[in-house]
């Protein structure tokens, strides 16, 4: 972002995006109403509003109960995994790291093939889904266990390589914690995966409301640090000739990252790329300050992961591809693209 006066246009941009995309996810569908006829029953139930939409209580209850909590779902998930990558990028000053860094992505799993496994299909009968309660649980806690690892060295507060390496030793335990548990539960092997590769498609507003306070937080914190990034662009020390607390400023933004990537993953299952494509984007459009980047992150990954999830649920008919593979399609052949075209820089 080279000049603060043009701020608002990016912003403006990106609202648009919002918009738009939630517009047409929502009035989109295999089952419902004519698209065009979407965007005037939500008119109608605006309140003093009366337009005759044409949609009948049926179709108006696919819209509500079905779209509108996939979408609004998709705009936190995205949003959340896009603004955790952009943090986590900054608070590590190295640009190929994603939210699922420290082994929150490996926790979750972890949790949801204990509950599938323990359960064995009787989910239903209890009155919370368990399933993103305790891949919640098991995302934070392996995060939490990654920190204490990481931080256990005295040099650990000078870098965030130490937190890196650990990372990737946790993750590794616990990945082969649910290859041991999935070689002796084959039966739910089908069920592990639909929920790995991500599943918008089950969303209720239950799940949104599950996830919407650590998400709601999490964003808050995030954007109140971003001016503590862009000093930590500069490096450790220099951040800390400046009078800033690396140590604390890096626990922070962990942390909140931390729990809104947990509460995104445990209501959505494993999205790949959001977080580490995104924030790319956004940078190499709108500029590297984290003062911009955080918030158009999460802008611009809500509008993304909500556009994704159209193809997904409209190109086969009835059949789901599941988001996660959506994305990846989507995101891969990008990062190669922009790994071959632009350097890269937090």
């Amino acid at each position: 972002m080279t000049s603060g006066d043009g701020a608002w246009r990016w912003y403006a941009a990106a609202v648009a995006l919002v918009v738009i995309a939630t517009t047409a996810s929502i009035s989109l569908g295999a089952a419902g109403p004519p698209w065009w006829r979407v965007p005037l029953a939500l008119v109608d139930h605006l309140p003093l509003v009366s337009v005759d939409s044409g949609v009948s209580e049926v179709e108006w209850n696919i819209v509500w109960r079905i779209r509108a909590p996939r979408v609004v779902l998709g705009l936190l998930v995205g949003g959340m995994l896009s603004i955790g990558g952009a943090s986590y990028q900054g608070v590590f000053r190295n640009p190929l790291v994603d939210p699922y860094l420290l082994g929150a992505a490996a926790g979750a799993g972890l949790g949801a093939i204990v509950v599938l496994t323990v359960a064995r299909g009787a989910t239903s009968a209890w009155s919370v889904d368990p399933v993103p309660v305790v891949a919640f649980v098991g995302a934070t806690a392996t995060v939490a266990v990654t920190y204490v690892v990481g931080s256990a060295r005295r040099d650990a507060a000078r870098t965030g390589t130490t937190l890196v390496l650990a990372g990737v030793a946790v993750t590794a335990f616990v990945t082969a914690v649910q290859t041991y548990i999935l070689q002796r539960n084959a039966e739910v092997v089908r069920e592990v995966f639909a929920w790995i590769l991500g599943r918008l498609s089950s969303a209720t507003w239950d799940d949104v409301r599950l996830c919407l306070p650590y998400i709601a937080v999490s964003v808050a914190v995030l954007v109140a640090m971003r001016r503590h990034l862009d000093l930590l662009r500069v490096g450790d020390d220099e951040a800390r000739a400046l009078g800033m607390s690396v140590a604390r400023t890096r626990l922070i933004v962990v942390a909140a990252a931390t729990l809104g990537t947990a509460a995104a993953v445990g209501v959505s299952g494993l999205i790949g790329f959001v977080g580490l494509v995104i924030p790319h984007v956004v940078r190499l459009a709108a500029g590297a300050s984290y003062r911009h980047l955080v918030p158009l992150s999460f802008l611009v990954g809500a509008a993304f992961l909500v556009l994704a999830d159209i193809p997904g649920r409209t190109l086969q008919g009835g059949a789901e591809t599941p988001i996660g593979v959506v994305t990846a399609f989507l995101g891969a052949p990008f990062f190669v693209y922009l790994l071959r075209r632009h350097r890269f820089s937090t």
